[in-house]
């Protein structure tokens, strides 16, 4: 057994964040989002191809949602996606202040 001591830390819940990106709440939507459509296609056994066919979308959106390159869909999309797969969305919001990094970020020009 290794010796090397292993610090515990507590992420926010939002792995997006946590790595200090951006859009981290708009990138966590979406994961989320597609994680759902993920879910309810291997649930109903059905391949891109077959998703395409029962929705209308193309195969080639549920292959990039899949293959989780998610930046060209928008939350409006996913929704509709979810919603061609008979699955209801029920959006709930939070809003809270920005942490910011120190008093140089209250000071303006």
């Amino acid at each position: 057994m290794s010796d090397d001591k292993f610090e515990l830390v507590r992420g926010s819940g939002n792995v997006f964040r946590d790595f200090g990106r951006a859009n981290a709440g708009l990138e966590q939507a979406r994961a989320l989002m597609a994680a759902k459509i993920i879910r309810t296609l291997d649930e109903r056994k059905l391949s891109t191809r077959d998703a395409e066919r029962l929705t209308g979308i193309s195969h080639s959106e549920f292959s990039r949602i899949r293959n989780a390159k998610l930046g060209r869909f928008t939350l409006d999309r996913m929704i509709d996606i979810l919603g061609n797969l008979d699955q209801e969305v029920e959006v709930m919001l939070s809003f809270s202040p920005r942490a910011r990094l120190g008093q140089e970020a209250l000071q303006l020009g």
